[in-house]
């Protein structure tokens, strides 16, 4: 049987008997301490399960104890014992990380309620915290690499730049940078800066007043103040425009944001993680990114390599992505040995997300619970390995190939590809023509599915597939 543990900070000798004696006949193993040293002492020596200390302390407070547990010891559960009455006391200690409070005369019920509370509050915070640590699955010498540096960033404060191709799970990489952290109990806030419309940047990141504008009913926080005491990923940082590039070079600088309509800049404590696909010392160089924020962001630079340059880590993930599907889908399936060559033999321009894409799509064609080479549907890669697949069956030829007039696409798509394969968002955009001929032949047959699927050569099961997968209905 596992015994759990407490510590009680208290300076008056009587209460902390009393509640050591408490907590003992609910089979808890108590330490007990009279000042704040003292409690630090036992915290450093000890693991415990809960801790309840007192406002006031010879050498100190509570809350500066609460805020030590959570910096240090951030699945230890802490409690406050308050005088009655005192509303301030059980606010600070609310704000400083402590889960409850409790006022003196201690009611003995009351105290076995909230410790039977702190126990099951830390079995769930430890579950959690091992449940969503990132995993940044292979063991190639570049993601060996990867690791340890992400481990050692994520001791300091300074902001962190992310590069990497599309596709490379620059997200995941942020996400463990924040799970390695001393933040890693605060919030991590993800933001896909492309995403966000130029008119209502400034409110989204920042925040604004009642009646700084036409729609602003209400107060309402911007993202930096969502990520207070925790992460801010700022994915795309390359899309942010001008004017929002001053603004945030100034939050950095200043640890504050100004809300729209704010009379006072507001204090904010966050660590600020980027990331973008594109070169950013290019754009730097062409006037679209400010120098002076780019070396603000840039202090720590932290590389993602693409797929194709950690070949031997393709197995581990497809193997990872696979069983994930088959949980979701309540299914059996495995990679057959041509499968695992194809995969291992093409250079996934989209990186992991592709091979993402990749396993979905051959999960919905697949005919039976193994995956075959076939049900990839991989394209034979030419010289340069970068020939892709569209929704047609037709293969788009290569940079050494010679493109036949009676198939080549059209010359807008043509140019639409290769712009969105220099920048990295292939996988996007043939996701979007894919959708777009969808759309077509379902418009050619009236919306029939059946004779729809018939025509692109699909099954109907796979026809569905993609219908759902596309919000097409």
């Amino acid at each position: 049987m596992i015994s759990r543990s407490a510590l009680i900070v208290d300076d008056e000798r009587d209460i902390r008997e009393l509640v050591a004696l408490t907590l003992g006949r609910m089979g808890l193993r108590v330490e007990t301490a009279g000042d704040l040293a003292q409690a630090r002492a036992q915290l450093q020596a000890h693991d415990f399960d809960f801790c309840l200390t007192d406002m006031r302390l010879p050498d100190g407070n509570g809350t500066q104890l609460i805020e030590h547990i959570a910096a240090r010891h951030p699945n230890t559960p802490v409690a406050m014992m308050t005088a009655y009455g005192n509303v301030e006391a059980a606010v600070a200690a609310l704000k400083a990380g402590a889960f409850d409070f409790v006022t003196k005369p201690v009611d003995l019920a009351v105290l076995r309620q909230l410790v039977t509370h702190a126990l099951n509050l830390g079995v769930q915070r430890r579950a959690a915290a091992q449940a969503h640590t990132p995993r940044l699955i292979g063991d190639s010498p570049a993601m060996r690499q990867l690791r340890e540096t992400a481990v050692k960033v994520a001791r300091s404060q300074a902001p962190v730049f992310i590069c990497g191709e599309s596709g490379t799970g620059k997200e995941l990489v942020a996400r463990l940078v924040h799970a390695q952290s001393p933040r890693k109990d605060g919030p991590f806030v993800p933001v896909n800066c492309g995403a966000i419309p130029a008119e209502l940047m400034e409110s989204e990141l920042f925040g604004h007043r009642k009646g700084s504008f036409t729609g602003a009913h209400a107060d309402k926080d911007g993202l930096f103040q969502t990520a207070q005491g925790g992460t801010l990923f700022l994915d795309e940082i390359a899309e942010l425009p001008l004017h929002m590039q001053v603004k945030l070079l100034r939050v950095i600088q200043e640890k504050a944001v100004r809300p729209v309509g704010a009379p006072s800049e507001v204090p904010v404590d966050v660590r600020i993680l980027s990331a973008t696909h594109k070169d950013l010392a290019k754009l730097v160089d062409d006037g679209r990114f400010r120098h002076d924020l780019f070396y603000r962001i840039n202090v720590i630079a932290l590389p993602v390599p693409p797929l194709r340059e950690r070949r031997e880590d393709i197995p581990a993930i497809a193997e990872a992505v696979l069983a994930r599907i088959a949980r979701e889908q309540g299914l059996a399936l495995d990679l057959a040995d041509d499968a695992r060559a194809a995969l291992a033999a093409y250079p996934f321009p989209g990186n992991v997300r592709e091979l993402e894409n990749v396993l979905e799509r051959a999960v919905a064609l697949a005919d039976g619970p193994s995956l075959r080479a076939a049900d990839l549907g991989l394209p034979a890669t030419g010289a340069h390995g970068n020939a892709v697949v569209v929704p047609t069956g037709r293969t788009l030829p290569s940079d050494t190939d010679t493109p036949e007039p009676p198939d080549a696409p059209l010359p807008a798509t043509a140019e639409a590809l290769a712009r969105a394969r220099a920048e990295g968002a292939l996988p996007d955009a043939l996701a979007q023509i894919e959708r777009e001929a969808l759309i077509a032949a379902l418009d050619a047959h009236r919306w029939h599915r059946t004779k729809t699927a018939e025509a692109l050569g699909i099954t109907f099961r796979a026809l569905r597939y993609k219908l759902k997968k596309y919000g097409i209905e």
